[in-house]
């Protein structure tokens, strides 16, 4: 087992839930946290229901860094609307995450690796900022070489997940394109997400 899977493990382990919704999960095993005091149930604060939530979110994103993650919360706060559905919206523009929703590869994990490898074009260009924002019509296409690896593969005749509306693939072509922004109620959480929580979180 990699390194990167182990971490992504704990981090199911740690937040008491299948957040990928993948059936290797341990928590499909063992519903609560490691180590000796992880069937300990208390009672979370706001503090604690708002920090889980937070984590929940950069979880599954793979697990973004701190820094960056507030850096997406406070340009979600500057434009106009709803700052949550807003979050959601600037997460699910990323490189990385439409790689992954495009079903081009297994995971999340793997989808930001893919595209530091420089497997991935973006309107032709080739792009390796798993970070680099996709805009609405946008088509993103797997490198003619690496259409045949192994991972790509087994990604794309998974049915572990679908691709949901928002996204546009054509899996002969390997394109996939970005039709436009989705709503919190439009992307396919395996578990329930509240970026509301997240708002609070940073704006205490």
């Amino acid at each position: 087992m990699s390194k990167r899977q182990e971490s992504k493990y704990k981090i199911d382990r740690r937040l008491s839930v299948n957040l990928w919704g993948r059936p290797k999960s341990p928590i499909n095993k063992r519903e609560y946290g490691p180590g000796q005091h992880g069937q300990r149930r208390r009672k979370p604060s706001n503090f604690g229901i708002q920090l889980m939530a937070k984590q929940r979110l950069k979880g599954y994103y793979g697990n973004i860094g701190e820094r960056q993650f507030r850096r997406i919360y406070q340009e979600a706060a500057r434009r106009r609307g709803d700052t949550g559905e807003n979050l959601v919206g600037l997460l699910e523009r990323r490189l990385d995450t439409v790689v992954y929703r495009a079903k081009f590869v297994p995971t999340v994990f793997a989808a930001r690796q893919f595209v530091n490898h420089g497997h991935v074009r973006v309107n032709g260009k080739r792009v390796n900022i798993p970070s680099y924002l996709v805009g609405d019509s946008d088509v993103i296409e797997v490198k003619e070489k690496s259409r045949e690896l192994a991972i790509v593969l087994e990604a794309t005749a998974s049915t572990e997940r679908d691709v949901p509306d928002y996204i546009d693939v054509d899996f002969k072509a390997m394109k996939a394109t970005y039709v436009r922004q989705p709503v919190l109620a439009d992307v396919p959480y395996p578990v329930q997400m509240a970026p509301h929580l997240v708002v609070e979180f940073y704006s205490r």
